[in-house]
């Protein structure tokens, strides 16, 4: 018996440009937000640049993994660096997490002791982070829609959300004087921070622990297999993720008649790539033990 091994370990590299593009606007923006919270005093620019920074570092891991993609295996790493980007994944979750809770503690004690906030520079920021995260969404709509790209599209609505927070704050400050509204929304800012980190905190852990993709159900593909013409069952299914847009499948195939296998596997190949978009396979081919093939007889030689 014979595994045959059907090898597809790209991450689609067209999505790096419009990624790394995006990347450099969001830090660089990032960091004019951060210096206008600090001036102004306003804890919802600072929440808001702390998620720009949380989803620039998404947007460079993504990147990352456009870039890291291309490289072939090695002797050394026979699938590649593709987890590179899971496990800077875990560490800017980690890292973010540890952002929220200072600025929540800055939050809640500036709802104690109010502090005067710039209403005017708080609004003007706000514009122009909602600019940019509106030309981010516009670069990375014109670029490859891969699973990276979808996901960076995500965290940027998060950021315009934020940036619409932190304006709110502006308006309300600049127009009622009323200072709780820049720790209350900053508090908002913080909620979504964390929700987009522990999300990715979970998808990466998933993808560690193997697990099956979220968008995939695993007796569902077992019986689309089982039901192609020539199986007689599957067994031993695995399906997990290797990195982003790297779906690995291996299974072992009960056939009634061995002699079937090319047919066989070609036939499962073409499922598994067209219905449910999985390219590395690794299939083991064996004889059913209950059926038994009898040779014909040979007639005797008159």
């Amino acid at each position: 018996m014979t595994a045959d091994h059907h090898h597809h370990l790209q991450v689609p590299g067209g999505s790096g440009r419009s990624l790394t593009l995006s990347f450099i606007l969001t830090l660089a923006f990032a960091a004019v937000e951060t210096a206008g919270g600090v001036w102004a005093h306003s804890l919802s620019l600072l929440g808001d640049a702390g998620h720009m920074i949380s989803d620039a570092t998404s947007l460079g891991l993504a990147a990352l993994a456009a870039w890291v993609g291309k490289r072939p295996p090695s002797a050394r790493h026979s699938y590649g660096l593709g987890r590179a980007e899971v496990v800077a994944a875990i560490g800017n979750s980690l890292f973010m997490v540890a952002v929220v809770a200072a600025i929540a503690a800055a939050a809640l004690l500036r709802l104690k002791e109010p502090t005067a906030v710039k209403g005017g520079a708080v609004i003007g920021v706000a514009l122009a982070g909602l600019a940019i995260n509106l030309a981010v969404a516009w670069v990375l709509s014109r670029g490859e829609r891969s699973l990276n790209i979808r996901a960076a599209l995500v965290h940027v609505l998060g950021d315009l959300l934020g940036s619409v927070a932190a304006l709110i704050a502006g308006v309300v400050i600049y127009y009622t004087g009323w200072m709780p509204i820049d720790p209350l929304l900053s508090l908002l800012i913080c909620a979504l921070i964390l929700y987009s980190a522990l999300r990715l905190l979970r998808e990466a852990l998933h993808v560690i622990m193997e697990g099956v993709p979220p968008y995939l159900e695993l007796p569902e593909v077992g019986q689309a297999m089982a039901a192609m013409a020539g199986v007689n069952s599957i067994h031993d299914l695995h399906i997990w993720t290797l990195a982003s847009g790297q779906v690995m499948l291996s299974a072992h195939v009960v056939l009634a008649d061995l002699r079937r296998w090319d047919a066989v596997l070609v036939s499962l190949r073409g499922l598994l790539h067209e219905r449910y978009a999985i390219d590395h396979v690794t299939l083991q081919p064996e004889q059913d033990a209950t059926v038994v093939h009898v040779a014909p007889m040979k007639e005797d030689a008159k």
